[in-house]
């Protein structure tokens, strides 16, 4: 096998593009000789080491940004975040992110537990995934909602409109999920390594002649992707991936009315919505819960 190859699937924390500038950068050795080739041919019994950098994030600055606040107080912020905002710089999204904005809103008030590049983050929703969030503005609200969401104690539940209808119309998909081998930037249900996932799901209502479905999606655990890895893997991708969308998608949209085709189309993005987050408030130790209406763009599907 390749050594870029072997290298992407034994460690799945780096991309084999990542593997590739590792190795063209000297930082690859074996037996103590630095690698130089990236296509060379790994053999029984050797020791690859990989000297990693660390990363060096910027700190992000304050930009002042239109935010839908559902609750705010000293400790912590529930933001109803719009399709299209990413929540935190990344390569290619280097600022205008929510980070940026709850920089600019919260001030010196937000927790830097979270480290310098993601303060008050303590969890993430897709850049095209719409829909309810909470952010920590102190620490002591940054370890409490840190720990319900590491014991997954938390009510999160998502409306997604999927193509057909699943059967039965209540239950759960399980399924390790891990980097795709074929695909280093999608996850994919693997058979080997990957990490425990689990979604339980319920069909809200059908569409047309059961052309799609509104359906709700609880998480057991908390995986990159997992509603759309575990919808697509069911048979039902959700409406408007552009990444887990199965190859019948395109037969199924053309198959349905003027209206919901022109509706899909004008989507731009996966139709998933975080409608639902209750938690236990980390200081007061009040349950609090939140719900968020569809947006536009995903209630023209059911329109």
């Amino acid at each position: 096998m390749r050594l870029d190859r072997f290298l992407a699937e034994a460690l799945p924390t780096l991309s084999r593009t990542r593997i590739q500038a590792l190795i063209s950068d000297g930082r690859v050795t074996c037996a103590g000789a630095t690698v130089a080739s990236t296509s060379g041919r790994v053999k029984s019994g050797e020791r690859y080491t990989i000297d990693e950098p660390p990363p060096q994030p910027t700190k992000p600055e304050g930009q002042e940004m239109a935010l839908v606040v559902a609750y705010e107080d000293a400790d912590l912020i529930v933001i109803d975040k719009p399709a299209g905002l990413v929540v935190h710089p990344a390569p290619g999204n280097p600022d205008r992110t929510l980070v940026n904005a709850l920089i600019a809103h919260c001030g010196a008030s937000l927790s830097g537990i979270g480290g310098e590049a993601r303060p008050g983050i303590v969890h993430r929703l897709d850049k095209d995934t719409s829909g309810l969030m909470v952010a920590a503005k102190s620490d002591l609200a940054h370890q409490g909602l840190s720990k319900q969401f590491a014991e997954h104690s938390l009510d999160r539940a998502y409306n997604a409109v999927v193509w057909g209808v699943p059967r039965p119309k209540s239950g759960s998909v399980t399924g390790h999920i891990g980097r795709n081998p074929s695909n280093r930037k999608k996850m994919a249900v693997v058979t080997r390594g990957g990490k425990f996932a689990e979604t339980h799901y319920r069909v809200l209502r059908t569409i047309g002649a059961e052309t799609a479905a509104l359906v709700e999606c609880r998480l057991a655990t908390g995986r990159t992707h997992q509603i759309r890895v575990h919808m697509s893997a069911l048979g039902h991708s959700i409406v408007g991936d552009p990444m887990y969308g199965a190859r019948g998608d395109a037969r199924r949209l053309a198959q349905t009315n003027e209206g919901f085709r022109a509706a899909a189309t004008a989507l731009g993005r996966q139709a998933l919505h975080a409608v639902r987050i209750g938690f236990i408030h980390p200081r007061t130790k009040e349950k609090l819960s939140f719900d968020s209406p569809l947006p536009a763009d995903i209630a023209a599907l059911l329109d």
